[in-house]
């Protein structure tokens, strides 16, 4: 077992984080082109930055694009190991609104429902996501039912700088050099199209990305964007017979024609599924958002070929040019990234093992900066951060995952 002693000073320090981190409004927007996809973003990055460089980081940075890197300097007087890296987002999901978050922190839960607003009478249950009877006796920190928490990933972010912090505070954890990294626009599958691997110097890093205490991931789907555009024509009600072309109504038909049983809500596991995200539509033209996703390579490519023969379909139903579609790539399956590289799960296995955790070694049903980045030669593979219900107004985590996440970020360094 773990001889770390998190004690409840550092318990306070890790909570206060979170706490300052998810109250930082850092919603990405997927429309936008640049990067940060949201100028709000820079409030958490400028903020995270000032406090790597307060607990004693060196080298800290922050580019233009919002990507912050620091180093927790080597403590060894002959120094061969690699050096390793953990990496979080701090942007939140557009899914929800992520503005004026008020947290609230529920010690010593009690197993019973969670009142989470006085005003609209908006309940965390247990009848709901029997989840929550996992954290009785824990303390839960949730959201009042008007935002998502942010949880994903700013438990991450505070996790990887208290355990830095931690490491700078307690010399005797002999270790190699860290480095620690932050992303915006996760969230819009951009999170590390502009990480520089070759100034961030690790030979592996982790991201702390996951869910409940155990999940460790190296395989996840491979992830599209898709676009579908329809043109409608519009005139007078009144006038309207013959002539008028309902883009609104016709996207409710596209809709319709993609398969039912092929949702997030209808597959698990292995299953890919088409999602659609947002519909925004009148007469005259409507946009739907889509993600296409897959853990099979073939699988995945035949979902974004039959997108767009459905495109083709509606097209030669309505006539040509009624419907286009744009499909951006977005991230891969990293699990053949770690062919012959499989001592740096092997090694956060053990990490979680020593922190008294049994390891959940399964496959994303998401994504991650990992993804991308182990493809630009940096394996990476995701570990637990805590939280659970993401993207959402019943979003939770509990303060003790936190502290076992920060836990596992020291046992790897110890390691």
């Amino acid at each position: 077992m773990s001889t770390i002693e998190f004690n409840p000073l550092w318990k306070e320090k890790l909570l206060n984080r979170f706490l300052s981190y998810v109250k930082i409004y850092s919603t990405s927007d997927a429309e936008s082109e640049a990067t940060p996809s949201t100028p709000r973003q820079w409030d958490i990055a400028n903020y995270i930055t000032e406090e790597l460089k307060t607990i004693g980081l060196e080298d800290v940075s922050i580019d233009g694009n919002g990507y912050i890197m620091g180093y927790i300097p080597s403590n060894l007087e002959n120094d061969d190991r690699p050096t390793i890296g953990f990496i979080s987002h701090y942007d939140t999901s557009p899914d929800f609104s992520g503005e004026n978050v008020n947290p609230q922190v529920w010690k010593n839960y009690d197993g019973n429902d969670l009142l989470l607003n006085q005003t609209t009478g908006f309940t965390l249950s247990p009848s709901k996501f029997e989840s929550l009877k996992k954290y009785i006796g824990q303390t839960l920190i949730t959201t009042d039912g008007n935002t998502l928490l942010g949880a994903d990933d700013k438990a991450g972010c505070a996790e990887i700088v208290t355990a830095a912090e931690y490491l700078i505070a307690h010399p005797e954890i002999k270790h190699g050099r860290i480095a620690v990294g932050f992303t915006p626009d996760e969230e819009i599958g951009r999170g590390a199209h502009k990480f520089d691997v070759a100034k961030f110097g690790a030979e592996w890093a982790y991201t702390m990305d996951g869910g409940e205490v155990g999940e460790l991931e190296y395989e996840n789907f491979n992830a599209a964007g898709a676009v579908v555009k329809i043109h409608g024509l519009s005139v007078h009600p009144g006038y309207a017979y013959g002539k008028m072309i309902n883009a609104a109504l016709l996207a409710a038909e596209f809709a319709q024609s993609l398969p039912a049983n092929e949702t997030p809500a209808t597959t698990k596991g292995f299953d890919g599924f088409y999602h659609l995200m947002d519909i925004t539509a009148d007469i005259s033209e409507a946009k739907l958002q889509y993600i296409i996703r897959d853990h099979d390579a073939d699988k995945f490519e035949a979902r974004k070929k039959f997108m767009e023969e459905k495109v083709a379909e509606f097209n030669q139903k309505h006539g040509e040019g009624t419907a286009e579609v744009e499909i951006k790539e977005q991230y891969r399956n990293m699990k053949q990234q770690f062919e012959g590289k499989m001592h740096i799960v092997d090694l956060a296995a053990k990490a979680m093992t020593e922190a008294g955790i049994e390891p959940k070694i399964k496959a994303i049903r998401g994504g991650t900066d990992g993804a991308q980045l182990s493809y630009m030669g940096l394996p990476c593979p995701n570990i637990f951060a805590g939280g659970i219900n993401f993207h959402g107004p019943y979003e939770y985590v509990a303060l003790e995952s936190m502290e076992k996440a920060t836990e596992v970020i020291i046992n790897i360094v110890k390691a």
